[in-house]
């Protein structure tokens, strides 16, 4: 059997591909959209995808099971568990708990595993070729390396209503009942690491086993003790901010994300071809260093800086049903802009339009930030605090408000034109990408504080 995780770092991200090299048939679970790595390594292992399949609908991506199984003409196999309301809204073959995928030698059983989302299966694989007891578990947002998948996305993002402590009794029950009872010796893969906001405390290793977490896993002692009381308070308590697009990636992966299909190459753009599109509306991407960014930008252009955080980052501010407009890529050369472009389809991010290397032409100005010191002298500011509200309870400026970035585009009509909004993260890196967020926006009195709360925070220690 050939088993290979395909992990995505700007989303923290695992998909999972598995084979029976006697029969060239392969399987790909939880796939993002951009499908060219599953087809790539399918061709280098001499294999056919003959089956694709995701472990739940998931809000923190777009999903590819519907592209990749269009591109191969696989067999698209999907939870029909969870009710009417958690349907998938395409065609698709439904699973039940406990059904068997075969894929050659390989057996792959559909194990319901509800509370994170009330749909999830779970995977449970068997090498028929060398076991006739499963040795992997594929746990999606079930079980994560040292946590499990929060409760609570379908209260902050679905619309539900204290639907995470019902989530939470769920989860208590599928560790119980399917989990815990399985031999140590089985291998856990799940859907995410270190760095997702789908729980509070993933690891950074690839994968664990069920025994590892049986021993070591926070959840472990509850569990033992038969604490659904203490479980759901520990779980719920702490959990980070749900970006907003978690909404939107819920709605579209359950209605079926459109199908890309083959893409034509990114079109490079002359400076004046750019500058007629974004007098028409467009709006430019400017990917380069926050220094840079600082000393001399576009009016109206976004920052969003490459690198692990730009995917995020793009879901976070750019809503294409809330501002659906073309998007230009300022990027280093071709190739770095078409991997960007790959990156944003992956958040339903698609009207990229065309790229530039350079704002030769361009009128700049400056987006650089202002001191603490500075900040100060400001007559009745309003201290915009755009970390995550764990953050802000640790420890926040006085009179601050605090709307995580991620959630900024739903609160335009909640921050004045008429007073100064001095707006800050922990340390700028934020902070710098939703200022120029809030100034494309026509919010021409935004300032940015420098080096964010913990430069605040030092110069307070100064002064004492």
């Amino acid at each position: 059997m050939l088993f290979k995780q395909i992990y995505d770092d700007s989303l923290a991200q695992a998909s999972y591909l598995l084979a029976c090299q006697k029969t060239g048939e392969a399987m790909v679970i939880d796939p993002r959209r951009d499908i060219g790595v599953y087809l790539e390594e399918a061709k280098n292992n001499g294999l056919s995808i003959t089956a694709v399949t995701e472990t739940h609908i998931h809000a923190d991506y777009l999903s590819g099971a519907r592209e990749l199984a269009a591109a191969t003409d696989a067999s698209l196999y999907l939870s029909d568990e969870g009710g009417l309301d958690w349907a998938y809204q395409f065609v698709h073959t439904g699973l039940k708990h406990a059904q068997v995928i075969n894929i050659g030698n390989i057996a792959v059983q559909a194990i319901h595993t509800p509370g994170h989302t009330p749909e999830h299966l779970s995977f449970l694989i068997t090498d028929g070729a060398t076991a006739t007891s499963p040795g992997f578990f594929v746990t999606g947002d079930f079980v994560f390396v040292g946590d499990i998948g929060r409760p609570d996305l379908l209260d902050e993002v679905a619309g539900g209503i204290d639907t995470r402590f019902e989530g939470a009794k769920q989860l208590f029950a599928s560790l119980k009942d399917h989990f815990l009872t399985l031999p140590d010796y089985v291998q856990v893969w799940a859907g995410h690491g270190a760095g997702s906001a789908c729980g509070k405390a993933l690891g950074a290793v690839a994968s664990s086993t069920i025994g590892y977490e049986r021993r070591f896993a926070w959840w472990s002692k509850y569990l033992e003790n038969n604490d659904l009381q203490g479980f759901t308070r520990e779980l719920l308590e702490g959990q980070p901010d749900a970006p907003s697009y978690f909404a939107r990636m819920k709605r579209q992966n359950k209605a079926g994300p459109s199908v890309l299909g083959t893409r034509d190459k990114l079109l490079e753009l002359s400076n004046d071809q750019t500058k007629t599109r974004l007098e028409a509306g467009a709006w430019l991407i400017d990917t380069r260093s926050r220094a840079d960014f600082q000393a001399g930008a576009v009016k109206g252009s976004l920052h969003l800086p490459t690198g692990q955080d730009f995917t995020t980052w793009a879901a976070w501010l750019i809503d294409p049903e809330f501002d659906a407009r073309d998007l230009i890529l300022l990027a280093q050369n071709a190739s770095q802009a078409a991997q960007l472009q790959a990156e944003l389809t992956r958040v339903g991010i698609d009207r990229v339009v065309g790229f530039i290397t350079n704002l030769n032409g361009f009128n700049l100005e400056s987006q650089a930030p202002i001191s603490p010191s500075a900040a100060e002298k400001i007559l009745n500011p309003l201290v915009l605090d755009i970390r995550a509200k764990n953050e802000f309870l640790a420890g926040h400026l006085p009179g601050a408000i605090q709307i995580h970035a991620g959630q900024l585009y739903k609160h335009l009509d909640e921050l004045p034109h008429d007073l100064p909004i001095l707006l800050h993260c922990q340390s700028g890196a934020r902070s710098a990408a939703a200022t120029s967020y809030l100034r494309a926006k026509g919010f021409s009195n935004v300032l940015e504080l420098d080096g964010g709360f913990a430069a605040w925070q030092q110069a307070q220690l100064v002064r004492a």
